[in-house]
């Protein structure tokens, strides 16, 4: 034998070391994906509307940017927001960051105004509950019943 020279005192300590350690290797592993799956944010990603216009980008330190097509003559725009999320309840509150509006808005160089962003963003600048089925997030509005349906890109 080649472990420990054929003494059987010196294997069996060897073995009860290999047992031990992947066994605190798999709890380890266990503990990881058990926090990940309770405490993980199931809207981060990006998602893709339906009709194509607004594309949305949902990282993990509340923060999101939103990309909407054609704000003026063709020009495509992405805005850096905020939101809250809250899991129990299954909301998300979007809140629109003024100053990345105002900072678009001036680097446009007059392509498109303060009001035409705020205009294009404003339906996703709301209290949302979200449902998730698959690839495809249904964000309704809470007050009016309105759905957004996007795909997971």
């Amino acid at each position: 034998m080649i472990i420990a020279k054929n003494d059987e005192v010196k294997r069996s300590r060897i073995w009860r070391l290999a047992i031990a350690g992947s066994s605190i290797l798999i709890i380890i592993i266990a503990v990881y994906l058990l926090m990940k799956m309770f405490t993980a944010n199931p809207l981060e990603g990006s998602w893709e509307s339906e009709d194509g216009d607004l594309v949305i980008n949902v990282g993990v330190n509340g923060t999101l940017s939103v990309k909407a097509y054609d704000v003026s003559e063709g020009m495509d725009v992405s805005v850096k927001m905020e939101y809250t999320l809250d899991k129990e309840e299954k909301t998300i509150t979007i809140k629109e960051d003024t100053a990345d509006v105002i900072r678009q808005a001036d680097a446009s160089d007059g392509a498109y105004t303060r009001e035409m962003l705020e205009n294009a963003l404003a339906r996703v600048v709301t209290t949302f509950d979200y449902n998730i089925e698959g690839r495809r997030l249904i964000l309704s509005e809470r007050e009016y019943g309105e759905q957004l349906t996007f795909t997971k890109k």
